[in-house]
């Protein structure tokens, strides 16, 4: 019997796009001997949109995108049938049996646990970290300070709250200045994909980038800059995870020490070495942060962590991922392609992961009775 993959993407958030192409490209990538693909559409505003099963290769990204607005003119005609209608979120939870959610969706209302928190609720198995490692890993505040409890060595930071620099500007600047050094780099709490992140060199640098960043987050987080290689490790699994090969970023762009939106998504414009070039004592400390910071943060199926690692090899943790790029190109998937398990058969680990997990918590007791 087919597994039936229920995909949500797209999301009400400014990673909305990148979220597409995910979902292209995991679609295009799946056996429809073994899977019963559904895809969930939530728009821009956040409407849920059923689409038609898919039983074929799609031709572009534009196939995934439905709309309620045109089912109700093409429902008015007769004989015309619909590519799609509007659902409420609870009727994906019809058929439970043998059906699996994988949420393709990229920051906030969707990567930060508030998807993985109705599904919970709905009492669905889904691909991907719960609620507890979503939302704090999609915090950029609260995962530095679980990371800093478990001792896994960071860059200096500084928090602001959009409140505190709207009235105290000024000040916060002097701060920021003494309690770092240029350049800095300026980053929205709660966002992915280098969504509103800024490089600073200077004040007035930092101001704008400031600004910037409070587009699209009330919470700011201002980190140290360093001089550094960008080296990433995929981790994959539950209980035990384990870790792929590293993979190194070598952005070319005008910035080449940063790797933005615009070089991720739309330049092209970088080089990813896999594996890169570390030495075996960097290698383990890179794969026992990367267990530490997973198993700190309650991970499941999924994460990816990135680290910078200097000329002296010093390391240290930048983020961890929790819905990272996953179309063929991205890092993730390249990283375990290079450890032997390619991309088809990695998105059936997450969803047999998945299943692991969803039967270990229904055997956890819900009520106090024998």
């Amino acid at each position: 019997m087919k597994t039936k993959l229920i995909l949500l993407y797209g999301g009400k958030s400014a990673e909305h796009e990148v979220s597409i192409q995910t979902a292209f490209s995991v679609i295009n990538a799946l056996d429809l001997n073994k899977f019963e693909a559904n895809p969930v559409y939530i728009t821009n505003d956040g409407k849920w949109v059923s689409g038609p099963e898919i039983t074929g290769k799609l031709g572009f990204s534009e196939q995934l995108r439905f709309s309620p607005e045109d089912t109700l003119k093409l429902s008015e005609k007769e004989g015309e049938t619909s590519t799609g209608y509007a659902v409420s979120p609870a009727a994906i939870s019809g058929e439970t049996e043998n059906t699996v959610v994988f949420p393709l969706l990229h920051g906030p209302n969707g990567e930060d646990g508030t998807v993985q928190g109705l599904l919970e609720v709905l009492d669905l198995p889904y691909v991907g970290n719960g609620v507890l490692a979503s939302s704090s890993a999609m915090d950029k505040i609260v995962m530095k300070k679980i990371f800093a409890d478990a001792g896994i060595p960071q860059l200096p930071a500084v928090a602001v709250r959009q409140i505190d620099w709207r009235e105290f500007k000024e000040e916060m600047l002097t701060d920021m200045e003494e309690a770092l050094v240029y350049p800095m780099f300026v980053k929205p709490a709660n966002l992915g994909s280098s969504v509103g992140i800024s490089k600073a060199s200077n004040r007035k640098e930092l101001e704008a980038a400031m600004e910037e960043a409070f587009l699209y987050d009330r919470r700011v987080v201002v980190e140290q800059g360093v001089v550094a290689r960008e080296i990433e490790i995929a981790v994959l699994g539950n209980d035990t995870p384990v870790c792929s090969v590293p993979g190194e970023i070598l952005p070319k762009g005008a910035d080449s020490s940063f790797y933005d939106y615009k070089a991720k998504y739309q330049d092209n414009d970088t080089t990813l070495v896999i594996p890169a070039e570390v030495t075996d004592e960097v290698l383990a400390k890179l794969k026992d942060f990367a267990i530490q910071a997973f198993l700190g943060i309650d991970g499941s199926g999924l994460v990816r962590a990135d680290f910078f690692v200097t000329e002296q090899e010093d390391i240290y943790l930048n983020e961890v991922n929790t819905m990272p790029g996953f179309t063929p190109v991205s890092m993730y998937p390249l990283l375990w392609q290079a450890s032997g398990l390619p991309y088809d058969k990695l998105i059936e680990q997450l969803v047999e992961l998945a299943l692991e997990r969803y039967e270990t918590k229904s055997k956890l007791k819900h009520s106090l009775e024998d």
